[in-house]
């Protein structure tokens, strides 16, 4: 199990940081028209290098040089799972609202459940609970979408598919976050997502370059906000917080995405799609909710064994 120290104001600070700064991405990705999707994702991530990796690379160079092979290979496979949850996300927000992109993107916890059964561990009947009404809340959601448009209902499942992703980047970085700095980590894992982007982007013809000053401005502010203020404070709070408790706190994004798509881009919820969503929503809680007091309970247990067989 690892060991967490208790929650400090710096570590509060960065999370609230963070959920302000990831609720701008979902609008200033459906702003950023001019560029493709896939090249945004590939400019937030190389950008960000640009900016950590100097620091990185003199701040932490006794950590590079004593890097394990073990830690190394979780910051990589992070990469490649933040990748593939940006291939898909990011896309899906030029084919639904922003609204239900980040609803359904915001199932990670679900799927960070998912993942502990796969890896041995035992899901109590509360969480298969929530699982279950946040299963149907997407279904409903995007059997709403279904009267809309067949765009919409693919960006819904791009969305789906960027949650398991991210659970899965999440999952990863937990392990490799018990030993490394906040900068190495991002580092390593940020390089990784963005060659694996450009490689995508270069054999599928996407454009690098060429858009107008507002689409690069967006850009900026997606790595300014999004990918340095809003991913990087998530990682430098999982040494303090457990993922199950960042996935439920990245659930905040949805009302505030929502707001400010709605009152900068106009973008109004699809009315049929909002019982789906909130139902969603209710069902990741009960989740999050229902796992962070099983975890609270199991403490307790080994705390009283501990006082129980102390001389």
């Amino acid at each position: 199990m690892v060991h967490r120290p208790a929650l400090d104001p710096a570590a509060t600070t960065a999370l609230v940081v963070a959920v302000l700064a990831v609720s701008t991405s979902g609008p200033l990705i459906a702003f950023a028209t001019a560029a493709p999707a896939l090249a945004i994702a590939f400019w937030r991530n190389a950008l960000a290098v640009g900016v950590l990796g100097p620091i990185s690379l003199i701040a932490r160079r006794g950590e590079y040089a004593a890097l394990a092979r073990r830690e190394g290979l979780f910051c990589v496979a992070a990469g490649v799972a933040l990748a593939a949850h940006f291939a898909a996300w990011m896309p899906s927000i030029r084919f639904t609202t922003v609204a239900a992109s980040t609803a359904l993107v915001a199932t990670q916890p679900v799927w960070q459940g998912l993942i502990s059964v796969a890896q041995g561990r035992k899901l109590r009947t509360v969480t298969w609970a929530g699982i279950g009404v946040a299963v149907l809340g997407a279904v409903l959601a995007t059997g709403a979408d279904f009267g809309v448009s067949s765009r919409a209902v693919l960006g819904d499942l791009l969305a789906v598919l960027g949650a398991v992703m991210a659970a899965a980047y999440t999952a990863l970085g937990e392990r490799a976050r018990v030993t490394l700095s906040t900068t190495t980590y991002t580092t390593i894992c940020y390089s990784v997502c963005a060659v694996l982007l450009l490689v995508i982007c270069l054999a599928s013809g996407q454009s690098l370059s060429g858009y107008p000053g507002t689409t690069w401005l967006a850009i900026l502010g997606l790595v300014a906000g999004a990918q340095l203020l809003g991913h990087t404070m998530f990682n430098y709070a999982l040494r303090r917080v457990s993922a199950t408790t960042i996935s439920v706190l990245i659930l905040l994004e949805v009302p505030g995405a929502a707001l400010i798509a709605w009152l900068w881009l106009d973008q109004v919820p699809r009315t049929a799609s909002l019982p789906g969503l909130a139902l969603l929503l209710v069902g990741v809680a009960i989740v999050v909710l229902g796992g962070a007091q099983a975890s609270r309970r199991e403490r307790e247990r080994a705390l009283a064994a501990e006082v129980a067989v102390a001389p």
